[in-house]
């Protein structure tokens, strides 16, 4: 990694501050010579007649929805900052999913206002950071100069693009800080906007700024829906991928699996919408087992949890759970086919005008059914449920709504989540499992160290449900058969 001429503070709180080098830098600094050379030359690259983004109409409504909500109320929604990694290495940026939901823009640093005007109305302005510039060295000076992280566009390029006017987030602060009347922010992705606004905001109000736009993004418009499906069509590819290097996974480790997905993640996403969980054996116990350093072994199960995200930040959430040879053991299909059974339930409850918490009924019902058959409870069924005694092996909740987050819509009201009603454009997993931990000494030793989730991402549509990742094999036999193709 180059490593010279860093700032000692971000570019955007120091735009005419001379440009700190680094403490180890091998130059002792710039001469005026060079500074001089480095203004000019430099060909004019400002694109022109640029096309909005394919979200763009969509992200308009949105604004307008939240407008209509909060009248007369100045809306001040952050992008984010950069997060240090190490010392002056940072993680990847991931706009927060409000401000990219309501402008489709990825920025660091961006922040939408919504002024109020007119008739209770708003105009919405997008502050960016401009181009670098060139007269004062910030573009090859500073460490977020575009020589160094690449070229930014331009606030007349991104008010093409985005269909927002946009202005110099460095003047925003102060002019927040100057703002009268009330004030909503969007807490916890940018210190610096939240300080200008702290004598000017509430807990309380900012927290029902962010519930509605929680609730907002539960029923999926057009362009959400197919930007679901084709995040579920990579992620159908990136399964694939899995299978086609298992025997290069039993040589190495469960990192073999994570690193292959991420692959087509990145070539054909932004990324993985979460940490993929790849958990062989025993490991397919631990709900969220992210470590995939464990072996991968012939004879075992491998539980593969994973999606990709799209360049938009619409992610899928699928499980499979795979017999690593390609043929199930007896103890493992029995398993494994319960679980099928209880999604095959779940799914089915999942449709216009049932309750979220029906497909959740009906799969742990089913499970339940099963673990009284084996005799690993006693029954009856309807006691199981009522204490929950199931949950020793269930353990969690069988679906979650899906979207931009893969937990999308987390800070919504109970009353219009898990106990709301399912609308057509709702998109949700369904995803029951069975946990036989490799130390419970109340089930019989062959169950000991046998997880199973299957997990596929639900559409609520106007008759009923469809399956967005129906490319993937579910049913016991469907799955060998399908291994054993992409196996040759």
């Amino acid at each position: 990694m180059a490593d010279e001429l860093i700032p000692e503070t971000p570019e955007e709180e120091q735009p005419q501050k001379k440009h700190k080098q680094r403490k180890n830098s091998l130059y002792p600094g710039v001469s005026e010579e060079l500074a001089e050379n480095m203004r000019t030359g430099w060909a004019d690259t400002e694109l022109r007649g640029l096309e909005p983004i394919a979200q763009a109409a969509h992200t308009a409504a949105r604004r307008a929805a939240l407008s209509a909500r909060f009248p007369g109320e100045r809306l001040v929604v952050p992008a984010g900052r950069l997060k240090t990694r190490s010392n002056d290495t940072e993680y990847p940026f991931r706009a927060s999913t409000e401000y990219a939901y309501l402008t489709g823009d990825q920025a660091e640093n961006g922040v939408l206002v919504l002024e109020p005007s007119g008739d209770n109305g708003h105009t919405a302005t997008v502050y960016l950071l401009p181009r670098s510039d060139r007269e004062n060295g910030e573009f090859w000076l500073s460490g977020q100069g575009e020589l160094w992280v690449g070229r930014r566009h331009s606030l007349a390029e991104a008010e093409q693009l985005l269909g927002i006017p946009a202005r110099d987030v460095r003047e925003l602060p102060d002019a927040l800080a100057e703002a009268t009347g009330p004030v909503r922010v969007l807490r916890g992705h940018d210190s610096v906007i939240e300080k200008a606004l702290t004598d000017k905001v509430t807990a309380e109000r900012d927290e029902e700024l962010r519930v509605y736009l929680s609730e907002a993004r539960a029923v999926k418009d057009d362009f959400e829906i197919g930007e679901l499906q084709k995040a579920v069509d990579s992620t159908v590819r990136g399964f694939e991928d899995v299978v086609k290097v298992l025997d290069k996974a039993e040589a190495t480790s469960e990192r073999y699996i994570e690193g292959t997905f991420f692959l087509r993640a990145r070539v054909e996403g932004n990324d993985v919408g979460y940490g993929s969980i790849c958990a062989a054996g025993p490991h397919a116990c631990t709900l969220h087992w992210v470590r995939n350093d464990g072996d991968v072994r012939s004879g075992d199960l491998l539980l593969l949890d994973a999606g990709v995200e799209t360049h938009s930040l619409y992610t899928a959430d699928v499980t499979r759970t795979l017999p690593i040879n390609g043929t199930y053991t007896d103890i493992q299909r029995k398993i494994y086919d319960a679980v099928y059974e209880s999604q095959e339930a779940g799914i089915a409850a999942v449709k216009p005008g049932a309750k979220f918490r029906d497909f959740h009924d009906a799969s742990q019902r089913v499970l339940a059914e099963k673990l009284v058959e084996w005799g690993l409870v006693e029954g009856p069924v309807e006691r199981v449920l009522e204490l929950g005694l199931q949950r020793r092996w269930t353990l969690h909740g069988t679906g979650h709504m899906l979207g931009m987050d893969v937990h999308d819509c987390a800070a919504a009201r109970t009353e219009a989540y898990v106990d709301g009603t399912l609308e057509p454009g709702m998109c949700l997993t369904v995803e029951p499992g069975l946990y036989f931990q490799a130390d419970d000494l109340t089930v019989p030793e062959e169950y000991r160290g046998i997880g199973v989730r299957i997990e596929d991402d639900i559409l609520v549509t106007e008759d009923g449900n469809r399956n967005l990742s129906a490319g993937l094999p579910r049913a016991s036999d469907e799955v060998e058969a399908w291994m054993a193709r992409l196996k040759g």
